[in-house]
């Protein structure tokens, strides 16, 4: 199928936007090095490296950041230049269209429910998933295959989660006796997760203690991921994949964990915080700031990192 990119951008909302050449077509998408004239591609570089990229790619559509813009006219190209806010997120939002089918719904025959589990409408529940006792599911939720949600966890509307998610199991979580016997401390509560969470491969949420382990409205988690008993993730937040957050963490609003970063149990993190990747954080973390390291250290009036820079240092 060939798409106007004009009037793609256009009907997705995307205003804001300035063009090099006239209307082209596209029917594919690729990077910018892989491109050919078929397809869109994007370039989120400043300075001479998006100018070399630009020149030297094949693409017959390129998304490109509008600093650029009075310097490209200068290439001799024989492409369409698009000089948008935010070309990643443009390209994003051009592929989600592209890629648009009808979503699959159902129960497969091969998933086991309990009697006590509630699904929603227009759901879809995976090959050899198990939902336990007293589970809920809201409306228009994908359930993966071999997903296991034990007893006692609800799951938003609009929420995506992939195969081998696991919610629900019981906590790591012990004390010694004076014989330094272990002893396992009992679980009573379970998950909440909000609408229009998506939880990647492989990843698991534990069950709560004595307070339900929550994940906010919108949240993002990456594959094998855990995220462990009673903590509280806020809304809108991205955690990278093989992250690690303990016991009772407080997570607020947007923030950012970055791959392979890990969070000591009890700590508390505010609003808008980024966590860099393979950060270790040891110590409450305060709204708005930047942190890295091993032990993990605030950088945010250390540094000025570009968008590029900010994005390769979170994973």
């Amino acid at each position: 199928m060939e798409y106007d990119i004009d009037s793609l951008l256009l009907n997705l909302g995307n205003n804001n936007y300035t063009s090099q050449e006239s209307k082209k077509k596209i029917n594919g998408y690729a990077s910018i090095t892989e491109a050919t004239e078929n397809d869109i591609s994007f370039c989120w570089y400043d300075g001479e490296r998006a100018l070399s990229l630009i020149s030297n790619s094949n693409a017959g559509v390129i998304l490109c950041k509008k600093s650029l813009e009075g310097h490209i006219l200068k290439l001799p190209l024989q492409k369409q230049i698009l000089f948008v806010d935010d070309p990643r997120l443009a390209f994003i939002q051009v592929i989600e269209v592209m890629q648009k089918k009808e979503r699959k719904t159902g129960i497969s025959s091969t998933a086991i429910l309990s009697d006590t589990a509630k699904i929603g409408s227009n759901c879809y529940i995976g090959e050899y998933t198990i939902i336990r006792d007293n589970c809920v599911i809201g409306d228009n939720t994908t359930i993966g295959d071999r997903v296991t949600l034990l007893e006692d966890c609800s799951i938003g509307n609009n929420c995506i989660l992939q195969s081998g998610v696991v919610v629900g199991a019981d906590s790591f979580s012990y004390v010694r006796n004076s014989n330094g016997d272990i002893i396992k401390f009992p679980t009573s509560k379970g998950v909440k997760i909000g609408n229009n969470v998506d939880i990647f491969a492989n990843s698991l949420i534990e069950r709560g203690l004595l307070a339900d382990t929550i994940i906010g409205d919108g949240s993002k988690i990456g594959g094998l991921v855990v995220i462990a008993h009673n903590s509280t993730i806020g809304k809108k937040c991205q955690i990278v994949d093989f992250t690690i957050v303990g016991g009772s963490v407080s997570i607020g609003d947007m923030c950012y964990l970055g791959i392979n970063s890990t969070i000591k149990n009890n700590l508390k993190m505010g609003n808008n915080v980024i966590v860099a990747a393979g950060a270790v954080v040891i110590k409450n973390v305060e709204d708005n700031d930047i942190v890295a390291g091993n032990p993990a250290k605030s950088i945010r009036d250390k540094v000025k990192l570009s968008s590029t820079e900010l994005f390769l240092m979170t994973g």
